[in-house]
């Protein structure tokens, strides 16, 4: 996840503490032991990172600027509310699994940021999920989508399945990561689905006390 031209020594330092941080979690994970598996000084790092927290920070740029262009691409592309809600489905399920140890680090760390960076990265990914929900409230207007659900609720269940891939994704599982973003996309999609008016209000009780 490198960017264009950035100093080679910046990105092993930022390569590092990725893998660092995902292995050994970042408060676990010392500025020497990133150094030294970056091949590089402390001097080095602090010419790039004033700190740790700096590297940290780092990776959630990182993974937001990834995610936000290519859902950006995706969501202006040709086709339905739900073909493009499919497609950015997908793609943001293959970047999680295809980049694990980043988003790894992005979904168990961003409470250990100190609070400016938090706030600026929490702004990021309600850009990001803003976007997303906009996708499914254009396929609610047109019709194609039900309304007796909140796009905010259908984007917290997806969301919520995608942050739990790093906790039981393996590369020698079952399936590969297109799969089981195709099988995420066609739930959402499906839970989304109009029903019948029948079936829109069904509940199942709440058992009580006895």
């Amino acid at each position: 996840m490198a960017r264009a031209q950035e100093p080679a020594v910046r990105r092993r330092l930022v390569e590092a503490a990725v893998r660092l941080f995902a292995e050994k979690g970042y408060e676990n994970a010392s500025v020497s032991e990133i150094v030294a598996a970056a091949g590089v000084t402390k001097g080095s790092m602090y010419h790039y990172f004033q700190a740790k927290d700096d590297l940290l920070f780092e990776i959630y740029h990182g993974v937001l600027a990834m995610q936000q262009d290519r859902l950006e691409r995706l969501a202006g592309g040709p086709g339905t509310a739900v073909d493009r809600l499919r497609a950015v489905a997908v793609d943001v399920v293959v970047t999680t699994v295809e980049h694990l140890d980043w988003t790894t680090v992005f979904f168990r760390s961003m409470h250990l940021l100190e609070p400016a960076k938090w706030a600026t990265v929490r702004a990021a990914r309600r850009r990001y999920h803003d976007r997303f929900r906009a996708i499914v409230e254009e396929g609610q207007a047109s019709g194609l989508f039900r309304t007796d659900v909140s796009a905010d609720l259908a984007v917290h269940f997806f969301f919520g399945s995608v942050h739990h891939l790093q906790t039981w994704y393996r590369p020698e599982g079952a399936m590969n990561a297109p799969q089981i973003g195709n099988v995420f996309a066609q739930l959402l999609i499906d839970g989304l689905a109009p029903l019948p008016a029948a079936d829109r209000r069904r509940t199942v009780p709440i058992p009580t006390g006895r």
